[in-house]
């Protein structure tokens, strides 16, 4: 069974900055596309992020230039780094994987951004 396991959420002040990991159970070679996703109080849970296996992204256009994915092949981890925070940021940051029919989600972490 695939595990994803998110850290780095908190509190951050407007205009501050966080980075969060996902760490996979297995190689991240093996999904064909990873993402991440968030989910506001009272809101549907919407698309962040994703990136496939060949590297393309894709970014939510209320995140493009101020949140930036990355991923370390080496350890099996993927990152978002988020600048420039807003507190309509505020939501649960779920890491998403998937490969063939399969779809596996992170327990999420938590991002905060108030003054």
């Amino acid at each position: 069974q695939v595990q994803l396991v998110e850290s780095g959420g908190g509190l951050v002040q407007p205009g501050g900055s966080l980075r969060l990991s996902c760490a996979a159970s297995e190689s991240i070679f093996s999904f064909y596309r990873m993402a991440w996703y968030r989910q506001a109080p009272g809101k549907q849970r919407e698309l962040v992020v994703v990136i496939t296996s060949g590297g393309t992204t894709n970014y939510a256009d209320s995140v493009k230039g101020r949140f930036t994915i990355s991923r370390d092949n080496a350890k099996n981890t993927i990152y978002l780094q988020m600048n420039s925070l807003k507190p309509e940021d505020t939501a649960v940051y779920y890491c998403n994987a998937q490969k063939t029919v399969f779809n596996y989600w992170g327990q999420g972490t938590q991002v905060t951004v108030s003054s």
